[in-house]
Order: structure tokens, then sequence, then C-alpha cells
């Protein structure tokens, strides 16, 4: 049996250093997710990701956490 696939919110950015920085924004905030490598869904100059649950706290949770920082490229729902 596989891996269950479930519905995630997806970050997409314009580089590295943006995604890496998500990352960090969003753990001192304690937001869940993690980066993950960039779903071939997603067309980004960035190969990199935040996923987090499919969850609209969360989603605010991460949209608060990055504001005035950075701004992601795309937010996407996707069953990975």
């Amino acid at each position: 049996m596989g891996r269950v696939r479930t519905e995630r919110y997806v970050a997409s950015f314009s580089s590295t250093f943006d995604a890496m920085e998500a990352e960090r924004l969003c753990h001192e905030a304690g937001v869940e997710g993690r980066i993950i490598p960039l779903p071939v869904e997603i067309d980004s100059e960035c190969g990199m990701a935040w996923s987090m649950p499919h969850d609209e706290a969360v989603l605010a949770a991460f949209e608060a956490s990055v504001a005035g920082h950075l701004v992601p490229e795309g937010i996407y729902a996707l069953v990975l």
C-alpha cells in the first residue's frame, strides 16, 4: 500500500532565498509545514516550495508570517 495523498496548500517563490526565508519565518511563527521540491504542476523559477496542511487557519498564519518580508509567487491547493 502506498502513501496516502492529501490536499495541501503549496506556496511557490521566485528565488531559493525567498523559499528559505519563508521556512525560517514559518518556523519562528510556529506555522505547520515544510520545504518540498517544487511540484511539477507549478511553473516557477525556484525549485523549492512551502507545503502546509489544507487548512484556512494555517494558510492565514502563513500569510501573516511572511507579510512585510516577502511575497509568494503563488499559493496553490494540490493533492500531494
